[in-house]
């Protein structure tokens, strides 16, 4: 059953690289030969699985669910990156892959250091390749295979979207993942449509439309975001990326006029709470540093679009911002590991899990004074189980042994040990960011590259999903 579901992922991923095939035909690019074997490859691999493949039950277990999310995102990776392979970027099997699950985990990390010189054809997949993974591989499997609703599809729903608990919008899991990537869709559209009418072209417009809704990061300008120097695009990207961070149910219940859900969430409450508090900060900050220009924009919209960025996971970086002092730099990597909130396209712990364990720590506190009082984890009205406060313990506990297990074996790969264990930091958060000294990801070895990638893949499924499948019990009946 899950080579036959892989079969049919293939068929989708095939369906998509249409997209920058139009694109090479329009602009008349060499790389649409590389683009036409990938396509060929990929289909044809998948018509030979779906055709010779007949399972005996289409039904899918937990077990089944955890293995199948995780296969997706290496598989599609695996074939994702045959089109860098084959074009005129030059690069070995390591970096395309590398370069491909950067994308699909919309970290945003990268090894090719002059993006200008890629084709439009490449731009295009690159960028598509973020939006994709954005709101998730298996959410858009399910909403266009209803069949596995009734096969382990939960299962999957819950192995893919990031979060402590997976809202429901409607009772078949499908019918949640249609809804999910339409807002989804929708906003991509919108975001498209403010670029255009700025100062970005067609192509750019679409390419960020889709780097930016995933909080993904990838641009078509070594410049990034700042190749246009305009205030209104970034401004405009602030709005979607501070987006891209909440939770989209929250937008999709706002979209159908339920504003006092959405006001009501804690989660969203603290996100506001954060960002205008670190807002405060950063300005402050920025005054005392004499070093540092402090016209209006500089205070304002520069401070907002490095937060939000930040928090998203999407990594852009206002121009200087190397320069604005170790103090900022000290809470930027707080917010690296944070994150936004559960359900959003944005990496990091999120914000959920900070506040079950806030909460969670001070009514333990409160027992050091009251030791035979009964206190509860309370979320926006509900009462949380104590076996899912211990497991957001067990999860940061993880996500940082991860972290530094990371940064111990990229460390002796030959890495400084500063610049491996803030790479391995920046993957796991799907941030994307890289040191100063080491500019992009391309000075890393190819070893050093697999083991980023895994660590991109247990960041952006959230640890648990990739580490049972290393546990003996996972395999054993």
């Amino acid at each position: 059953m899950l080579v036959r579901v892989m079969g049919w992922l293939l068929l989708i991923e095939g369906a998509f690289m249409l997209v920058p095939i139009a694109t090479a035909l329009y602009y008349g690019e060499e790389d649409l030969e590389a683009f036409l074997w990938a396509i060929a490859i990929t289909v044809a691999t998948g018509i030979v699985v779906t055709t010779c493949v007949r399972p005996r039950r289409f039904d899918m277990g937990k077990r089944c669910g955890f293995l199948l999310t995780a296969m997706v995102w290496v598989v599609f990776s695996a074939f994702g990156m045959i089109p860098f392979i084959l074009s005129d970027i030059n690069i070995n099997v390591s970096d395309a892959f590398f370069e491909a699950m950067s994308g699909f985990t919309t970290t945003g990390a990268s090894v090719i250091d002059n993006n200008a010189a890629l084709s439009h054809a490449v731009h295009m997949w690159r960028s598509l390749m973020q939006w994709i993974g954005g709101m998730g591989i298996i959410l858009f499997t399910l909403a266009v295979l209803p069949m596995l609703n009734s096969s382990g599809g939960m299962q999957m729903f819950n192995a893919e979207v990031t979060g402590i608990t997976h809202e429901k919008l409607r009772p078949r899991v499908s019918s949640t993942a249609k809804r999910l990537w339409l807002v989804y869709t929708l906003l991509t559209v919108l975001l498209g449509f403010l670029y255009w009418i700025g100062p970005m072209g067609a192509f750019d417009s679409l390419c960020h439309a889709f780097s930016t809704m995933s909080t993904g990061g990838f641009s078509t300008h070594a410049d990034s975001i700042g190749a246009w120097n305009s205030l209104y695009i970034k401004i405009v990207t602030t709005v979607f990326m501070f987006i891209g961070g909440v939770n989209f149910a929250l937008i999709f219940k706002l979209s159908t006029g339920h504003v006092r859900s959405v006001w009501q969430n804690e989660t969203f409450r603290l996100y506001l709470m954060l960002i205008l508090s670190v807002f405060v900060f950063f300005d402050v900050a920025l005054l005392i540093n004499s070093s540092v220009t402090t016209d209006w924009e500089s205070l304002t919209i520069d401070p907002l679009f490095q937060i939000i960025s930040i928090m998203s996971s999407t990594g852009y970086l206002v121009e200087g911002s190397e320069n604005w002092g170790n103090a900022i730099f000290s809470v930027t990597l707080l917010l690296m590991f944070f994150g936004a909130c559960a359900g959003s396209t944005s990496g990091g712990a999120k914000i959920d899990r900070a506040l079950l364990l806030w909460k969670n720590s001070r009514n333990e506190l409160y027992r050091c004074i009251y030791p035979n009082h009964i206190l509860s984890v309370n979320s926006n009205g509900r009462t949380m189980s104590p076996e899912l406060v211990n497991k957001v313990g067990v999860f940061l506990c993880l996500y940082v042994l991860v972290i530094v297990v990371g940064g111990i074996i990229l460390s002796s790969m030959g890495l400084a040990v500063h610049q491996a264990f803030f790479s391995a930091f920046s993957c796991v958060s799907n941030t994307g960011l890289s040191t100063a000294e080491t500019g992009s990801f391309a000075a890393v070895s190819d070893g050093g590259k697999w083991v980023l990638s895994l660590l991109m893949l247990t960041g952006r499924l959230e640890v648990f999903t990739v580490l049972v499948l290393f546990t003996p019990t996972f395999w054993s009946k």
